[in-house]
């Protein structure tokens, strides 16, 4: 009897190598290779483990989403204290329940969230340094909320996607995106169908020049309808992102 196991992670990605299991890469250190490791030695079968993002060296989930199908299963409570034994302190599965066999971690996701976090300060804060990304530039608020508007909608957001991405469309849809304080955080956060390789981040290091002034806000639109990666800004630090949440048809 086979049964379809979906997991909800949260990581600390700071001493990760990403997500995905590197290839060839044996000492290379990664969330899905130790979940998987983990998850083998509650099942004691080899499982395919599948996650719904593969976030970058250095970003964190908070929702990140994961499935695996095994012929051992465990009773449902059961897979969050066993699992959790196994793995280190910046790695928890926070739910885990049993799913028609058809579901797929990444190709079931209709859309997911990301969040970038700032702290736009002249000092830094050593309690935050692993999660965010300090920035010492007084930045215009108003000018960024208003050159996120420009990225709503479905477009080609080419110009923000990083070399080594095989996509065949670089179209995606995004929902919702806007910039906001929290507590002393500023915070980007954005919901899409889809995002390209590094896109997040890409936008992050584009929105942080137009707040510091270096370009207005239109130039975001002028981006997209360019297409040239070349002129968008810089990548921002991976510390910063987290992947928030993924949503699936219920």
């Amino acid at each position: 009897m086979k049964v379809n196991v979906k997991l909800e992670v949260q990581y600390d990605g700071t001493d990760f190598n990403g997500w995905q299991i590197q290839e060839g890469q044996t000492g290379s250190r990664t969330v899905q290779s130790e979940l998987k490791q983990a998850v083998e030695k509650v099942v004691k079968e080899p499982i395919v483990l599948i996650g719904a993002g593969r976030t970058d060296a250095g970003v964190h989930a908070r929702g990140q989403v994961a499935n695996f199908i095994t012929t051992k299963p465990i009773p449902e409570e059961k897979w969050i204290p066993a699992l959790n034994s196994l793995l280190d302190g910046d790695i928890r599965v926070t739910a885990a329940e049993e799913v028609p066999l058809e579901f797929h971690a990444q190709h079931s996701a209709l859309k997911k969230m990301y969040c970038y976090y700032i702290l736009n300060s002249q000092y830094a804060d050593v309690f935050l340094r692993r999660y965010t990304l300090h920035c010492t530039y007084p930045l215009d608020i108003e000018s960024m909320s208003a050159a996120v508007e420009s990225l709503k909608g479905r477009k080609d957001f080419r110009a923000f996607c990083a070399s080594g991405s095989s996509v065949k469309s670089f179209e995606r849809t995004i929902y919702q995106a806007d910039i906001f304080y929290r507590g002393k955080l500023l915070v980007f956060r954005i919901t899409a169908d889809g995002f390209l390789y590094k896109m997040v981040r890409t936008v992050v290091g584009t929105l942080l020049e137009i707040g510091k002034g270096k370009q207005p806000p239109e130039w975001m639109e002028s981006l997209i309808e360019g297409g040239e990666r070349i002129k968008a800004g810089p990548t921002a630090p991976p510390q910063g992102l987290v992947l928030e949440k993924v949503w699936y048809v219920e």
